[in-house]
């Protein structure tokens, strides 16, 4: 284990925190977006840094550890390797364009100090690898949307449910590992009790009624945030792709292809543009855990290769739509509003960023795609096909809400609607890193492709330490094809 060459991960995780406590004793609204601009700003470099750095340390097989703590922390409490390094920097970047694009009418009820906290907890759970350490913040991280939606005066029966659930679950199914031999294997509660979090995380049929939910009740950027970072997803690479045995991934795998086909379904018929968001958003990050739990390494680079381009799409296109709402209210796709004329920079990045997301030629999503299913076809060819419907259905969801929001009947208004600086910058950004991700896509595949084999190494070491000598022998083709 490697000690990065400067404290990037502490500095990244503690950034946003003296950011909260500044805009805590400032107070002042009117300078508080500008100032959560300028520590997001910071954090992103420092993010970018970690990446960098671990770049340029890379060994096989290792992980790099912070350097502060290493002095204190045994074990891999904070650390990244090649899988979890690019997910800091993109979560960073999230976080900067949402505050970026967030329109001064929506300030005072979007908690940019609170945002702040939760960047803080975002990045520490990317940056843990230790499983009570991924339980415990992916707990914390929880507790944003609940005071917000107590903020607001909203119901939070249904989040309340669900994440009460998911928090017990989880602390069963590590109570349950704490108590076993992990020599002699993890007993099927255990692996049982930490699966059924993480579909409950991931908002996976039928527990995704907590999400819908979110969108509809808390503010849009709040749900973006809390949502494309894709924990859920995070949680299942933690937690049980290391120690579930074949059958649990594959009782994943189908309620994961379930619900991409479902929400992909859902999207084609809601009228509330929230909604769509949320069900395509459920539809894409169902498909990246069938790319994780099918656990080959063609499938498993695709999944991690749609984890990045379909979180910066989605966000996109989330902010995108945010936008729009922030200028008409909320919109509904049961009418055409012919938005185009009045906002033709908005129109096309909504088409760029939901085309992208499918995996259009041209952009980042595509290879990834196109990874995904060829290496779900090759253990799968049936949940391939409904892959594919998936991403097809998709696709013509994100083509029905072009038509229904900038098309047909001009839309008429005295106040100018066009995009502001700031929201022009975060389009650019965002159309620049998806067009060049798809036009050179080298790089990062087979950095995803190498992140890909190191957590199909570490599963099969963990089998062929625990597991009958049939999976042993399937572990080791698994590796030895991956080489």
């Amino acid at each position: 284990m490697i000690e990065l060459h400067f404290p990037w991960i502490e500095a990244a995780i503690l950034m946003p925190l003296v950011g909260m406590l500044w805009l805590s004793v400032r107070r002042s609204p009117m300078t508080a977006q500008r100032d959560a601009l300028v520590f997001t700003a910071l954090t992103l470099a420092l993010t970018a840094g970690v990446w960098l750095d671990f770049g340029w340390l890379r060994t096989v097989e290792a992980d790099h550890r912070g350097e502060l703590a290493s002095q204190f922390f045994s074990g891999s409490w904070l650390a990244v390797d090649a899988f979890s390094a690019p997910l800091l920097p993109m979560a960073a970047l999230l976080y900067l364009l949402t505050v970026l694009a967030t329109q001064r009418t929506k300030s005072r009820r979007f908690s940019f100090a609170v945002a702040l906290a939760s960047e803080a907890i975002l990045l520490a759970t990317l940056s843990c690898k230790h499983p009570l350490g991924v339980g415990v913040l992916l707990v914390v991280g929880s507790l944003w949307p609940l005071w917000e939606l107590r903020r607001r005066g909203k119901p939070t029966r249904v989040y309340l449910l669900h994440f009460g659930l998911f928090a017990l679950l989880l602390a069963a199914g590590g109570l349950v590992m704490a108590y076993e031999d992990s020599e002699a294997g993890y007993s099927v509660w255990a692996v049982g009790l930490l699966s059924a979090a993480v579909l409950i995380r991931s908002g996976v049929f039928p527990f995704h009624c907590w999400m819908t939910d979110l969108f509809e009740r808390a503010s849009f950027g709040l749900a973006i945030l809390f949502i494309t970072p894709m924990l859920g997803a995070y949680a299942a690479v933690r937690l049980v792709m290391p120690i579930a045995p074949d059958v649990a991934l594959r009782v994943i795998t189908l309620m994961s292809l379930w619900t991409a086909v479902y929400a992909a379904a859902m999207a084609l018929i809601q009228t509330d543009v929230r909604r769509f968001f949320c069900f395509l958003l459920l539809s894409h990050s169902a498909l990246v855990l069938v790319g994780l739990e099918v656990a080959t390494p063609v499938a498993l680079a695709g999944a991690l290769c749609v984890w990045l381009s379909v979180g910066l799409s989605l966000a996109g296109l989330g902010l995108t739509l945010r936008s729009l709402e922030a200028r008409t209210g909320r919109l509904s796709l049961a009418d055409y509003h012919g938005l185009y004329h009045r906002v033709p920079m908005l129109a096309a990045f909504f088409l760029l960023t939901g085309l992208a997301s499918v995996g259009f030629p041209g952009t980042f999503g595509f290879f990834g795609t196109e990874l995904l299913i060829d290496g779900v076809v090759q253990v799968y060819p049936l949940v391939g096909v409904a892959v594919v419907l998936a991403a097809t259905l998709n696709g013509i969801a994100i083509m029905r809400a072009y038509f229904r929001i900038f098309t047909a009947a001009h839309h008429t208004t005295a106040v100018s609607l066009q995009g502001r600086l700031p929201e022009r910058l975060a389009v650019l950004t965002l159309s620049s890193m998806i067009l060049v991700g798809g036009l050179f896509p080298q790089t990062g595949i087979s950095s995803r492709y190498h992140a890909a084999t190191e957590l199909i190494r570490i599963r099969s070491a963990n089998l062929r330490a625990s597991a009958p000598a049939k999976l042993v022998m399937a572990a080791d083709d698994d590796v030895s094809s991956a080489r």
